[in-house]
């Protein structure tokens, strides 16, 4: 069996080395992938110099190119982001208008490639949260899979995070496992039999 690509992009604020929950629930995705022949890496978008804008490159210093050519050599991207007053990370937002730019692009790359996102909070959200990134995703070609996310958030106003939670709940873990099985097999099938060029 081929041996699929990944990148798990973490949305967090904090650069490395600070602990993230974001960081780790991506990690447990990528996991999860490895279980389907699916290996990446992960890439925390806070450490690099990503600027602004709404193209694949915007001039001297811009380190998004370097992470551009990494997703357009995978089959799966995987976002993951915290909620932030109900919101996805400002970084999470940078990103997708930097993936805004992929609309602009001949011939198109993104088409083909599968995508999903993991969500922590101490806040409701997650439904809202997955459904901007998921939406913006497949604007810009991604497909998404039947269960393509999974979350875990904390009690309302509450302080705890994921990565101090404790014994992880088993819903969260079923939806990463169903996430990861879902992911992987459509982006084999895409992978083997491509979407028809657009005339």
């Amino acid at each position: 069996m081929t041996t699929l690509r990944a990148v798990v992009l973490v949305c967090t604020l904090k650069p490395s080395p600070a602990e993230s929950s974001a960081e780790l629930l991506g990690r447990e995705v990528l996991t999860a992938l490895s279980d389907h022949d699916v290996a990446g890496e992960v890439i925390r978008v806070a450490d690099h110099a990503v600027k602004f804008g709404v193209s694949t490159d915007e001039g001297d210093g811009d380190e998004w190119p370097a992470i551009r050519a990494k997703i357009l050599d995978a089959q799966l991207l995987i976002i993951a982001t915290p909620i932030w007053m109900g919101q996805p990370s400002s970084v999470c937002k940078m990103v997708l208008e930097r993936l805004d730019a992929e609309l602009s692009e001949e011939p198109p790359a993104i088409p083909g490639k599968v995508a999903a996102v993991a969500v922590v909070g101490n806040e409701d959200g997650a439904h809202h949260v997955t459904a901007e990134v998921l939406q913006a995703l497949n604007d810009v070609g991604f497909t998404v899979a039947g269960s393509a996310s999974t979350y875990w958030v904390g009690e309302a106003m509450g302080g705890l995070d994921y990565k101090d939670a404790g014994p992880k709940p088993d819903t969260t873990g079923a939806a990463t496992t169903t996430l990861a099985a879902n992911a992987a097999h459509l982006a084999r099938l895409l992978a083997r039999e491509p979407y028809p060029a657009s005339s």
